[in-house]
Order: structure tokens, then sequence, then C-alpha cells
């Protein structure tokens, strides 16, 4: 989870339709209190099978208007899809668990250590993956909302 914090020059209502007009992403907003605004973003897929890559990072964050005038203070808050971490949990998991069984088991099969070994070494190599492109991800979206409204 990563927060970032920015202070723009316009109102908040005025961030919101800048923000609305980026193409390719999908940009829900509902008023918080009189002087504040969250939203949802999100990439836009166009297939099924992009759901979980395209969408592995959830921005959701708050426009704030501040006591001066025509000044917003914007939190977007970036997480992982929990879709993503439940994949990674559940190859640790289950990797950990054929090795804990063989250990108890006192098995002398060598394939089944290996197996559990591979998949153990999948949830591994998933997850330095995973951190890498939320990373990558986390760069884009700021690029694209700094680019869009000019910080």
């Amino acid at each position: 989870m990563k927060n970032w914090k920015l202070k723009v020059k316009n109102s908040p209502q005025e961030i919101s339709e800048s923000l609305k007009s980026i193409d390719g992403l999908v940009f829900n907003s509902h008023p918080d209190t009189q002087n504040s605004i969250k939203f949802e973003m999100r990439k836009r897929i166009l297939y099924a099978w992009y759901l979980i890559y395209d969408n592995s990072i959830v921005v959701n964050g708050k426009l704030s208007k501040t006591d001066n005038e025509n000044t917003t203070d914007i939190d977007i808050l970036f997480n992982q899809h929990a879709l993503w971490k439940l994949v990674i949990f559940l190859h640790f998991f289950l990797g950990m668990g054929f090795l804990i069984a063989l250990i108890v088991r006192k098995g002398d099969n060598v394939f089944t250590y290996l197996l559990g070994l591979i998949i153990l070494a999948l949830g591994i190599v998933l997850w330095v993956k995973v951190q890498k492109k939320y990373k990558r991800n986390i760069q884009e979206y700021k690029t694209l909302i700094s680019k869009t409204l000019g910080v």
C-alpha cells in the first residue's frame, strides 16, 4: 500500500472533471462532504482475460478543498488487487504444505519433495514479479495523473 499526496491550484470539481477525461481509465467519483470528493480509478479493459492482469492495482483517492482559495489537497492510495494477494499466498501455503507433509510423513520420494519446492519457488518468483509490476503501475499512474493535472 503506497500513499501519494499532492497540492493542486484548482478546485476539486475541476480536478475531478480533468481526471474523468483521461482515455483508457474509468474514473468514479462521489461527494464525501461539501468540500471533498472520493474517487476510484482503474484501467478500462477490453478483454475478459485481461481483467486481473491489467487491473492488478486499486487506486482510491480523495480531493479535499483547503482553506486557501482555489487550492486542493489530493490523497491517493495505491493497493494491490486482493486476487493477486490470494494467488501468491496460495502458492506459498501449498508449497509449504507439501514440504511439511513430507517431512512429517518421512517420505522417501524425491519427486514429491521436488514438487513442493517447485510450487514454493513459483510462489516466490510470482511474488517478485508482481511487486515489480506493482511499482511500475504506480509510476504509470503517477505520471498520468501528473501530466493531466500539470503538476
